[in-house]
Formats: structure tokens, sequence, C-alpha cells
């Protein structure tokens, strides 16, 4: 049942549309990545609507359709030619800034913990530390793409350490999720993610973080 408050969609859909508009101007404002993006959340808010991710009993669990087409599309990008290049135009400082969305996503976790839609160990209270890379994104965002006082080691690192703590709590939520293969959390399963708005977190922000900081590696290592 999903017993969030209304200020916590309303919060979680502003944050999930300023991802949005983060990565649109990173794009140098494509309107087919507009369009791809606004299509696929139209799609994920109709299916999260309809309940089609509270049937957790199938195999293979309906969850996969949040997660597998966006990792697609992203291997897709970087083993195709045109990929690289679509990868190569794109903005490195903004998706260092994009980073930031990364604090409203914790404190909508904590809202969900709150509300007991997921379990304590994915919020900053459990073993879920990924608000750090919210916070450090604007000083990284300065200090290395405005000030240019940062070099690529540090930008690399920085980039790296972040996607770990991405890979930990994505990880930790996967296997929270009452599924088959659910490992954690029995008593208080992550069921947020199968209610819209927040299954636009695992279907659009998650996989936006990660290809951000995969396109930025990229181009920092080249």
């Amino acid at each position: 049942m999903n017993t969030a408050p209304l200020y916590v969609e309303i919060f979680f859909i502003v944050t999930t549309l300023m991802t949005l508009w983060i990565f649109f101007k990173a794009t140098a404002s494509s309107k087919p990545t507009l369009w791809l993006m606004i299509s696929w959340l139209i799609i994920q808010a109709g299916l999260g609507l309809a309940g089609f991710y509270l049937n957790t009993t199938t195999i293979p669990p309906r969850m996969i359709a949040l997660i597998v087409p966006p990792m697609l599309l992203i291997a897709g990008m970087f083993f195709t030619q045109k990929g690289k290049q679509y990868i190569d135009s794109i903005d490195t400082s903004l998706l260092t800034l994009l980073h930031t969305v990364r604090i409203p996503v914790e404190i909508t976790l904590f809202w969900l913990f709150t509300a007991k839609m997921v379990p304590e160990l994915m919020t900053f209270e459990g073993r879920n530390f990924d608000i750090l890379s919210g916070i450090s994104a604007p000083i990284v965002y300065y200090f290395g793409y405005k000030q240019k006082l940062f070099g690529k080691s540090i930008l690399i690192v920085w980039n790296c350490l972040c996607l770990g703590l991405l890979l930990n709590i994505v990880i930790t939520a996967i296997l929270s999720v009452p599924t088959t293969f659910q490992q954690f959390s029995f008593a208080e399963p992550n069921i947020g993610v199968m209610y819209f708005p927040f299954v636009w977190l695992p279907c659009f922000i998650v996989p936006v973080v990660l290809f951000s900081h995969l396109v930025t590696l990229r181009k920092l290592v080249q």
C-alpha cells in the first residue's frame, strides 16, 4: 500500500523533472533525447498507476521492466559508433552538477522509510551514503570545471567513488524488493519503487546518474 504523504510524491516528481532538465541541457538541448525521456517516464507512470509492479510472484520479476531497457540503451551507447558520437557531445560539467539530485533522492528515501515503504538500510541512517555524492557534486563542479583547480585524477577518483556509492544502494535496493530473489529486509521490504511516482527512481534517475558517471569517466580517461 502506498502510504507516502502527498508532499513526498510532489517533492519526488519535482526531483525527477529537475534530473530530466539538467540532463537535457547537458545534451545541448537535444529534442530527441527530451522526447525519449518524456515518453519513457509516461510509460512507466502508466504501469505504476496500473499496479503492474505490485505482482511480485512472477518469474522473471516484473521489476526488470524498470531496469533492463535503460541498461540496454546505455550499453548500446558505448558499443556503437553513433552512441559514442552522442556521448562525446555531452557536457560533462553539467553531468557533474546533475549529481546534486542525489540529495533530494536521499531525502525522499528517508521519508519513504518513515512511511514504512523502504527499509532503514536504504537511507542515510542505514548503509546508504550516496547523499555524500550529492553534497560534494557542486564543489567538484565549481573547482573542477569552473575554476579548473581539480585535475583529471581527482575527477576520476571522485567519479569512481560516487559510482561505488551508487552501486551499493542499487544492489541493496534490488535485494530488498519482495521478490523470489529478496535477500534483505524481509520485515520491512522495499515496496516504494512499485508505486508511482517512485517507479521513476529505478527506471530513470538511477540510469541517468549511472550514465553520467560512465560518460564522464570515458571522456576523462581518453
